[in-house]
């Protein structure tokens, strides 16, 4: 009998041979498009050796005349480079060590002028705004930070858990769609992210160019809009919701972004990007802390940390795709040569999974959600073909080894 595999996965469960990720991981998707269906999703592609495509990409990233992709970087920078006192690049970011390393970089090192622009985390961490602060005070820049309507920002936030299961939705639409619009209302040509996705599993294909596909943060239509897995208009109709109280989640439109010549680039495409070194630069340069405990679910303390909610979306994730955070975490350290594969392992088998019990009281009350109903909403999104239920509880069908 063939279990029914939701989110369009596949249903045949493979982990790759190299690291301890699974054909589960689902590659990024444009989030203004995402539906509890996931159509049209792709996921981590593993070969017939059984390695993915992220473990392909790192032995490609130690091939690449890396001394060659600074000098292109160096002649992009050069042609957009300001000294009027104009900004010439923007840097989006919370002051997580990835943005801060990459405008401390572009800044210091190659001369630039960065706009640093923040849409923050839905519920901030203690050490995660005094990171922001550092990143800004210490690093030295100048940011423009835009907070979203409170209300309306909890609202999405609990209807992407109760449609897709997504305490991450509306951060992500923020992170991905501001840095464009202010880039167009500053007249700023270039956009640094850090590392491309394909870096963890999206198609290889990506690796091939610098520039972020603009399917990704532009809209032709609003009609084409989704959000929290509702189209705006049902949105509206309700949840007694308007055209204003939304259009900080939309995308810019694609005719503007063309007329505004903005051009989305990574970082990571012209400097090797490992997150470990990204760490150190940023408490070396900018005041970056990690975490004071390990954070629930993996066994890390620096990765995404600024946000209350962050540990809970890695739990939803092991949820929807069998992947929590120690599986991520784990993936990326075997590729990047600081675990082995064994280590992986048993990282994965001790901590994915962890319910995120620090901030979880804390976060469903924020966003208005009893906490049984959480537990009832994560049950409705197991897919079958990756969990049974036993006498003993949820069990996984399928675990690395």
């Amino acid at each position: 009998m063939t279990l029914e595999s939701k989110y369009g996965a596949p249903v045949k469960v493979r982990f790759c041979k190299i690291c301890v990720m699974s054909n589960q991981r689902p590659s990024s998707i444009a989030e203004f498009r995402h539906t509890r269906e996931r159509k049209g999703a792709q996921y981590l592609k593993i070969d017939e050796n059984g390695v993915c495509d992220a473990c392909r990409y790192a032995e490609v990233k130690e091939r690449i005349d890396w001394k060659t992709r600074e000098k292109e970087l160096e002649k992009l920078l050069e042609k957009h480079r300001r000294n009027d006192g104009a900004y010439d690049c923007l840097v989006p970011g919370s002051g997580g060590k990835d943005s801060a390393y990459a405008a401390h970089i572009l800044k210091y090192k190659y001369g630039m002028h960065p706009l640093t622009v923040t849409w923050p985390p839905i519920l901030y961490t203690d050490y995660g705004q005094v990171n922001f602060r550092n990143w800004i005070e210490v690093g030295g820049f100048d940011n423009v930070a835009f907070k979203p309507n409170g209300r309306v920002h909890r609202l999405l936030t609990r209807l992407s858990i109760e449609n897709l299961l997504h305490p991450f939705q509306t951060f992500i639409l923020g992170q991905k769609n501001l840095a464009p619009k202010m880039a167009l209302r500053h007249r700023i040509p270039l956009i640094f992210y850090g590392e491309a996705e394909a870096e963890y599993g999206n198609p290889i294909a990506e690796t091939e160019t610098s520039l972020r596909d603009k399917a990704y943060f532009a809209m032709k239509n609003l009609d084409d809009v989704t959000l929290a897995g509702l189209p705006v208009k049902e949105l509206m109709e309700r949840h007694g919701l308007s055209l204003n109280d939304l259009s900080a989640y939309f995308p810019e439109d694609y005719r503007e972004l063309g007329e505004g010549r903005i051009e989305v680039h990574y970082l990571g495409y012209y400097l090797k990007w490992t997150p470990q070194e990204a760490y150190y630069y940023a408490t070396q340069h900018t005041g970056f802390q990690a975490r004071p405990v390990r954070t629930e679910g993996t066994y890390s303390k620096y990765n995404s940390i600024d946000d209350k909610i962050d540990d809970l979306h890695y739990y939803t994730t092991h949820i929807k795709f069998g992947l929590g955070r120690a599986s991520y975490d784990a993936s990326q350290e075997i590729r990047n040569k600081h675990l082995t594969r064994g280590e992986g392992v048993a990282l994965v088998h001790r901590f994915d999974g962890e319910f995120p019990e620090r901030y979880f009281r804390e976060v469903m009350e924020a966003i208005g959600i009893k906490p049984e109903r959480f537990v009832e909403i994560c049950d409705e999104f197991r897919s079958p073909h990756l969990w049974e239920k036993t006498q003993a509880g949820w069990r996984l069908r399928h675990v690395v080894s």
